[in-house]
């Protein structure tokens, strides 16, 4: 027997339609070099539907991949939903890749176009000759000092829309398991992979967004998305705000701590969300800036923290919301909200769990699984073994094949690479990545906790941990410190630190200072550019 409800396919022209309906008033602001620039949602929906026909007039074929090299901007978002309301893909290339990475990103994705801010072709320009899918380059004007090359294939954006007429009518895709948009993995093993989104998994995702143990997106709600709209959708923000009619700023391409704390003050921001070195950056200048509208404060993309997010509630009243996840889901898989099971937990016990990555959100299933058999692991925040996931925005595979399968378990599930404990309820707690955790002796030490410890300490900035070979215990770790500006501290200090707070055997066999952690292209600890950097390097005693 079949149900008897009407059979809606779940697609992105809703989430346009609903918006430019409903929400026509509401304001999508832009940071720009020259000020600031507001559009409304009527007047930006008219801007998505010249764009739509200009997509037509240049040939893009009917599901033709549409690049975007662009800050977090309105002109971004416009291009979020005229690409796939057309059937066609967006693909969002990071501005932060190495150059050949991209092209070949763009040449693995077939694009046929790409959209670029004007303060962004001196990256992408030298690439282009080697870009062989791609026919046009459409520049945005964001205000930049750039010229722009004699080039047949270069046009000019407004100058696009100035020409093409309003698509009219109801956007229609048919099959909601069609492409909307593709993303690649940051790579930092091989070359990057193509994560393909449908446009049901992103209507799905989006939702999320709007749950009441999750951002808990409104129509009353100013959101600062931060983290990048090259990477994973911006964890879905953008979309969650069309769908719930909230007021959107986007901080263009000045992305420092300062400004980014003068925008969320100045437009009473109350949702934000970025990576925690955005975060451990602003947390000396909070006390200059009004920030008492923030009630969510999203983090993710790394492990938080306990230090951070406990500063973070000391000085705001609002701690960081931890969540998790990763391009290949879309990404949010959980998310750290309070539960009443917590409650009567003291103080220092509910820091705990912030500091964990949380629940799995509605829809996303998750499961232990011990590397070296394949055994299903029990929730009792002791045993730690590698996550899987599965769920309708779960990848399934990855674009073209790539891979061979290898992440994917024969039932279906993602391996996700990350390695973790979870609580009864399902709150899971990040020990490493199974390529970063130490092993010394036949233990496993987890740089995540170690690092969280050491950057507890109040003199130091930023420390990432990796894993050191050494002839008797195969491998022991060294911490790489970085200290806050002007403060000193020795190797000696370090470790008095660490002893009253873990085992004694994880204690790092080196403690080295360096001026900064390297970052990847989105942010995150790039450990990989670490071990490269202290490759043969020499621990005491090793030949012990």
């Amino acid at each position: 027997m079949l149900g008897l409800m009407q059979d809606r396919p779940l697609v992105l022209p809703h989430i346009f339609h609903r918006a430019e309906q409903l929400f026509g008033r509401k304001e999508i602001v832009t940071a720009t070099a020259d000020g600031e620039q507001r559009i409304t949602i009527a007047e930006w929906a008219q801007r998505v539907r010249r764009l739509a026909t200009a997509l037509d007039r240049l040939g893009i074929s009917a599901d033709g991949r549409v690049a975007t090299f662009c800050w977090n901007t309105a002109a971004h978002l416009e291009l979020y939903l005229a690409a796939p309301c057309t059937g066609r893909v967006l693909h969002t290339l990071n501005i932060r890749l190495f150059p050949d990475q991209l092209t070949y990103i763009a040449n693995h994705a077939e694009d046929e176009i790409v959209f670029v801010d004007r303060s962004l072709l001196p990256l992408l320009w030298p690439l282009t000759d080697k870009m062989d899918t791609v026919r046009h380059y459409v520049v945005i004007d964001d205000g930049a000092d750039v010229d722009i090359p004699d080039d047949p294939r270069i046009l000019d954006y407004d100058q696009l829309l100035a020409e093409s007429e309003p698509f009219a009518g109801q956007f229609i895709v048919e099959d909601e398991n069609t492409a909307a948009a593709m993303c690649y993995t940051s790579g930092t093993t091989g070359n990057p992979k193509g994560v393909v989104y449908s446009h049901r998994s992103t209507v799905l995702h989006s939702l999320i967004s709007l749950i009441a143990d999750g951002a808990a997106l409104s129509e009353r709600d100013v959101v600062l998305p931060i983290v990048p709209m090259f990477h994973a959708n911006a964890w879905g923000l953008p979309y969650g705000c069309l769908l719930a009619g909230s007021t959107i700023v986007f901080p263009g391409p000045n992305m420092t701590p300062k400004a980014v704390l003068e925008l969320l003050a100045s437009h009473q921001v109350t949702v934000t969300g970025g990576v925690p070195t955005i975060w451990m950056g602003a947390l000396p200048m909070l006390g200059d800036y009004d920030l008492s509208h923030l009630r969510v404060l999203l983090c993710g993309g790394s492990a938080v923290p306990k230090s951070l997010s406990e500063a973070y509630r000391e000085k705001l009243g609002v701690p960081l919301l931890h969540a998790w996840g990763m391009t290949e889901t879309s990404p949010i898989a959980t998310m750290s909200t309070r539960r009443s099971q917590h409650d009567e937990l003291t103080e220092e016990q509910r820091a705990n769990v912030r500091a964990k990555q949380g629940q799995p959100v509605p829809l996303v299933e998750l499961r232990l699984v011990d590397p070296d058999t394949g055994d299903e692991l029990p929730w009792d925040d002791v045993h730690t073994g590698e996550i899987q996931a599965a769920g309708p925005w779960i990848a399934k595979e990855y674009y073209r094949g790539e891979g061979g399968g290898s992440q994917y378990t024969e039932d279906g599930w993602l391996r996700t690479g990350d390695v973790a404990a979870a609580d009864e309820y399902g709150f899971v707690r990040l020990v490493d990545r199974t390529k970063d955790l130490v092993k010394s002796g036949g233990e496993w030490i987890s740089s995540v906790e170690l690092e969280n410890e050491i950057m507890a300490h109040p003199k130091i900035a930023e420390a990432a941990v990796i894993a050191i070979p050494h002839e008797r215990w195969v491998e022991r770790p060294m911490a790489c410190v970085v200290l806050k500006p002007g403060e000193s501290l020795t190797a000696e200090e370090v470790l008095e630190h660490l002893k009253p707070r873990v085992a004694k055997w994880w204690l790092p066999d080196a403690v080295e200072f360096i001026d900064e952690v390297p970052k990847t292209s989105v942010g995150k600890f790039s450990k990989k550019t670490l071990r490269d950097k202290f490759a043969g390097y020499k621990l005491p005693g090793a030949d012990a």
